[in-house]
């Protein structure tokens, strides 16, 4: 493992780690839906960064539920975050949209 490799792996370990929590502190304080899955899909993306960084150092899943070559749970984890983004623009837009 080189330099630039530790350097990106720290980086994303250190921020993610940081914005989850965050995000798990504002979980703590609101009960609005629309932040609650902005929360989700920040702890979503930090699965995902966890579950890269353990497949780089070569510790690989259960590989029975493949979909082609890739694994299901990292066809799931890679899209969990975007689903759950979508899912909380899709309520502040609707929440715009009654209101009018």
């Amino acid at each position: 493992m080189d330099t630039g490799q530790l350097i990106y792996i720290l980086s994303r370990l250190i921020l993610g780690g940081l914005a989850s929590f965050l995000a798990i502190m504002l979980w703590a304080r609101t009960r609005d839906t629309a932040w609650m899955l902005m929360v989700m899909g920040t702890i979503a993306i930090y699965g995902e960064t966890i579950y890269t960084i353990v497949n780089l150092f070569g510790v690989e899943g259960s590989s029975f539920l493949n979909i082609g070559a890739m694994p299901l749970l990292s066809i799931l984890l890679h899209n969990f975050p975007m689903l759950f983004f979508i899912a909380a623009f899709a309520v502040m837009v609707t929440r715009k949209y009654r209101r009018r």
